[in-house]
């Protein structure tokens, strides 16, 4: 992993996107959380929020990558990493490849909806006139530890 330009490093980012999916927990969501730095700085921050605004596309990349649009006045993220506690989902996935993101690097692996190699891999789309660098496994016990306590509490409730 690198060190990003003059900032910190990809670790570091990573456990912020943790913090934000610890948010996501505290809430009663699925604890996934996202981070989108560039420019030396945190552009973006976002946490699951399905349940709270009751909204499927409330996902925490789609509300970080919004945050991160306002904060540089474009919707093209050009340059711009996506810090992701869990693998994308292809809505996800979809939604760096159409703002132009330069990198996403997740945590844990998502083997239901993942679309970074797990279930499918867009990553091997050929044709795009973009290109999507993604790096999986950083921090992956942590974010892993985060969804299995939440499933297990989920399933506590209900026994």
């Amino acid at each position: 992993m690198r060190e990003m330009d003059g900032w910190g490093s990809d670790a570091q980012c990573m456990r912020l996107a943790l913090e934000q999916a610890q948010l996501a927990a505290d809430k009663g969501e699925v604890p996934i959380g996202c981070i989108l730095a560039g420019e030396g700085r945190i552009l973006g921050r976002g946490h699951n929020c399905v349940e709270t605004l009751q909204d499927p596309t409330a996902h925490a990349e789609i509300l970080a990558i919004s945050a991160a649009a306002g904060t540089l006045g474009s919707w093209r993220l050009i340059g711009v990493t996506a810090y992701v506690t869990v693998e994308p989902c292809m809505m996800c996935m979809g939604a760096f490849y159409q703002a132009r993101l330069d990198r996403v690097v997740f945590g844990a692996r998502e083997p239901k909806f993942g679309a970074c190699g797990s279930r499918l891999d867009l990553t091997q789309i050929e044709g795009l006139n973009h290109t999507v660098r993604v790096e999986g496994g950083l921090l992956a016990d942590e974010a892993a530890g985060l969804l299995q306590l939440f499933f297990r509490s989920l399933r506590d409730e209900t026994t």
